[in-house]
């Protein structure tokens, strides 16, 4: 039922409502209290991370480094409260809303000055990165053994820093020289006696704070890293070709191929996807020939890739001996086209590999992002926050 409008006198009576006296006083008390907690709370997080700077230095090589940093940040925050009442602020109306400001303060505050302490200029903690290889790691006599390494650092890092020796199997310590340009070391090793056996090298990188990273290996010199087995007269387009090479070429895949008479590679697929060791072919390969004498000399390739770097570093196994077949009259010989590579790009792309392509996956370009440290920390407490506020200003609404 629709109340009746009110008429006459009644309609005439003032509201009973007063518009509150702003009480300029105590607004411009409340903003100086909270200026002065806030820029308390900065000091004491700025003074805070250079305590915590010391513990940092002091806990080097521990494994819970950040997190025992972090506990002491945490624990000493209580030392908030007791900070504004030495400093006679008035905190009888703070609110949730205060502290949490002012922690909030406090803790980024020591996040952004730790961050800046615990890196160059200020400090270096990091010994250079160095990912080193040596292609291949067996060689046959007459190769050649290609060094190649990926040295980084934090701060930087000259060719002044870097040692790097060889040992043969004889016991003579060899130091020759090798260049370094962007960051990439290379030399080629060319083992000019033919010694056989075992060579153990060494490189050390060292930083302009004198920290230091060794890298060591081995790599060797054998007469069969290739063995090949087949019949070599009257070769029909059936007849396999066996080819053994020793796995320690590479520990990454590595690529066996052929030449016939000094022509183009010629891929051979493993005789078992999984074995790095087999290998098999027959000549219905393009390159093969009826009715002829041929002269075949296999190859083995190492290659390797640095991460977030395109550029290949490959080396060839070549073995000391050639092979000399003969065909027989076969309609079938040299028909198939030869095999290719698998192709990463395709299989970025979500595109099948061709019909043709080796049965095996040989080393190719790869990138990686960067790896989430203390940020993560950071991202998940100011996700925290957030979180936290929007429901506190959510109930305030419901209110």
């Amino acid at each position: 039922m629709a109340k009746r409008r009110k008429e006459g006198t009644e309609a005439d009576e003032p509201l009973d409502f007063q518009i509150p006296k702003f009480d300029e006083e105590g607004f411009i008390k409340r903003e100086r209290r909270n200026i002065k907690t806030l820029f308390v709370s900065f000091l004491f997080g700025m003074l805070l991370a250079v305590i915590c700077f010391g513990f940092w230095v002091l806990l080097e090589g521990s494994f819970l480094r950040w997190e025992l940093v972090l506990l002491v940040a945490v624990v000493n925050s209580i030392w908030i409260k007791y900070l504004f009442l030495k400093l006679n602020i008035d905190l009888t109306d703070f609110g949730r809303k205060g502290w949490l400001t002012s922690f909030v303060t406090y803790f980024f505050t020591w996040v952004l000055v730790l961050i800046v302490l615990v890196n160059p200029p200020f400090y270096d903690g990091e010994a250079p990165h160095v990912d080193m290889v040596a292609l291949p790691g067996m060689q046959e006599p007459g190769g050649t053994i290609l060094f190649a390494a990926h040295i980084t650092d934090n701060v930087g890092i000259n060719k002044a820093g870097i040692t790097f020796t060889i040992t043969d199997p004889n016991g003579t310590i060899l130091t020759p020289e090798f260049t370094f340009e962007d960051n990439i070391f290379r030399y080629t090793y060319q083992n000019p006696n033919n010694l056989l056996g075992t060579f153990n090298y060494t490189a050390v990188a060292s930083d302009t704070s004198n920290r230091k990273t060794m890298f060591t290996g081995s790599f060797s010199y054998n007469a069969d890293v290739i063995d090949v087995t087949a019949r070599n007269t009257g070769i029909l387009s059936t007849d396999a070709i066996i080819i053994r090479a020793d796995e320690r070429i590479s520990n990454e895949n590595f690529r066996v191929f052929y030449k016939i008479d000094n022509g183009s590679d010629i891929n051979v697929d493993r005789k078992d996807p999984s074995d790095k060791e087999k290998y098999e072919t027959t000549a219905e390969f393009k390159g093969w020939t009826a009715n002829s004498t041929i002269s075949v000399s296999f190859y083995a390739e190492a290659r390797h890739y640095f991460v977030n770097n395109p550029e290949k570093f490959s080396n060839v196994v070549k073995h000391t001996r050639s092979s000399t077949f003969t065909t027989a009259d076969d309609p079938n010989i040299g028909k198939e086209d030869t095999l290719v590579e698998w192709n990463a790009t395709r299989a970025l792309l979500r595109q099948s590999q061709l019909p043709n392509t080796l049965n095996y996956i040989t080393p190719y370009p790869t990138g990686i992002g960067a790896t989430p440290g203390f940020e993560v920390i950071v991202f998940i407490v100011a996700l925290v926050a957030v979180v936290f506020l929007c429901r506190r200003r959510k109930n305030k609404k419901t209110t």
